[in-house]
């Protein structure tokens, strides 16, 4: 098996720190839904509190790890544009070194680029934004989002927001690079 520098960056954003966001996104949701005095003991909702502070921070991390990476790093590669003398009109083997030139070259693969990675490199800042109020919401209440409901719903709904922005990134790029993969 070989993966080329492009290839392993890329998974590297999506595989790695993308995934491992989703992943404990779940984790983060139960916790942060759990954390009510009804479900939980004093000495629980303390230790499940300080999990949540230190998960939340983590999955802020690679949240922001994954948008740093994908604009930075892949991005850059993906947006490169093909040298004179390549018809950028027509979808060929010499284009598709040029992945956005090489979907917009095509009226079927056009919209991967027009909405697919507009989404994703502009909206998808939005999620490590949400995550960081997360957790700073989570730092700040603290023990009080077990005693204050309110607190706690806005705090989910922030948290879902990021992941559901995140989800469609996600998404998008799997398709994006299923369609004209960084090589």
């Amino acid at each position: 098996m070989n993966i080329t520098d492009r290839e392993l960056w890329t998974l590297i954003h999506g595989m790695g720190f993308g995934a491992l966001f989703l992943l404990a996104f779940a984790g983060g949701l139960a916790g942060l839904y759990s954390l009510r005095p009804q479900l939980v003991t004093a000495e629980g909702i303390t230790e499940r509190v300080s999990r949540l502070r230190w998960g939340t921070v983590i999955m802020a991390v690679c949240v922001w790890l994954t948008v740093i990476v994908g604009t930075y790093v892949v991005y850059p590669w993906y947006r490169a544009a093909p040298p004179e003398g390549i018809d950028r009109a027509v979808q060929s083997e010499e284009l598709s070194q040029y992945p956005r030139y090489w979907l917009l070259a095509g009226e079927e693969t056009a919209q991967y680029h027009e909405f697919g990675m507009e989404w994703k490199e502009h909206v998808a800042w939005i999620s490590p934004l949400l995550v960081t109020v997360v957790a700073y919401g989570i730092f700040k209440y603290g023990k009080e989002l077990a005693a204050k409901p309110r607190a706690r719903n806005i705090i989910i709904a922030l948290f879902l927001l990021s992941f559901a922005v995140a989800g469609i990134a996600g998404a998008l790029g799997a398709l994006i690079t299923k369609a004209s993969p960084l090589t």
